[in-house]
């Protein structure tokens, strides 16, 4: 027990530090922090200049709420629970690998070390975005998972920084679903990934993002605005009451097994879920939304 209590604080420690260091030093490309702000800035630039719903405001509804969300989760949450719960887990892993005689490396499906860098980069990007749509859906089929995810749907004028909207067990749920498959391909190091979370953020800004993209062939193969609006969309047919258009990435998923759903230009439609009205507006309440939900849907 003490060694893994000495990882949390390790964790804690080593993070702040990290966070620290990523303020302070410009000199690195694979910098998160000034990356998403680069991201954010470019992505907020062409809603301004190539507004897809003309009568949407700059600073649309919500716009700081959304702002403050995004460097929350991006940031923040790391350090009060995602790194440490990643460091203890995957010492856990190890360790009940161990008690069977294997290793990662023994569990291993590629060997990373001996593949072309752009194919095991391509390998680890499909697989994570794969899980992450399986695990998108699960978040609209399980009511459980569904009240923690209701914070993302709560967004009503769509914009960049609604993309990081999401109540801080999302993200648990995703790591926790991602951990083994990516320890099947493990052998990647810090800017490996960094080139696919950075790809992966300007796609899941550009798809959130008051802009009219999502033409031709590539919207086929990329996630885009046209299509994602369809999944905040409050009314759906009965046979896409679950959600429709799970992909975070990639929509290549949606259209292979049949989740795709986009009946005309959802420009204009109305966003949310049954029942948002009464859902919380401020950040706080948001997070504690799921806590109490069943207590406050028995006394209604």
């Amino acid at each position: 027990m003490q060694k893994y209590l000495d990882i949390i604080k390790k964790s804690y420690s080593d993070y702040w530090n990290y966070l620290k260091y990523e303020l302070i030093d410009l000199n690195h490309w694979d910098n998160f922090f000034y990356g998403l702000i680069a991201i954010s800035f470019i992505v907020w630039v062409l809603e301004i200049a190539f507004p897809w719903r003309k009568q949407q405001a700059i600073f649309r509804k919500d716009f700081w709420l959304d702002t403050f969300y995004m460097f929350f989760n991006f940031f923040l949450l790391n350090l009060i629970v995602l790194i440490a719960l990643s460091n203890t887990v995957s010492e856990l892993f190890k360790d009940a690998l161990s008690g069977v005689g294997l290793s990662i490396s023994s569990i291993q499906l590629f060997d990373i070390d001996n593949m072309p860098k752009w194919l095991g980069l391509l390998i680890f990007f499909l697989v994570s975005d794969f899980v992450q749509w399986n695990t998108h859906r699960l978040l609209h089929r399980v009511p459980f998972l569904w009240n923690f995810h209701k914070v993302h749907h709560s967004v009503k004028e769509m914009g960049f920084a609604a993309h990081l909207r999401y109540h801080w067990m999302e993200p648990v749920v995703y790591k926790s679903l991602l951990y083994i498959p990516i320890a099947l391909i493990g052998g990647f190091d810090a800017q490996d990934v960094a080139i696919v979370y950075f790809f992966s953020i300007a796609i899941g800004h550009l798809n959130h993002a008051n802009l009219g993209w999502g033409y031709g062939v590539l919207k086929y193969i990329f996630n885009n605005p046209k299509m994602h609006i369809w999944h905040h969309a409050k009314g759906l047919p009965e046979h896409v009451r679950y959600g429709v258009n799970f992909g975070l990435t990639l929509s290549l998923w949606d259209y292979l097994f049949k989740t795709d759903f986009v009946p005309y230009d959802g420009r204009d439609i109305e966003l949310g879920f049954d029942g948002d009205e009464t859902f919380p507006k401020d950040f706080v309440s948001q997070e504690l939304y799921p806590a109490f939900s069943r207590k406050r849907e028995s006394n209604e």
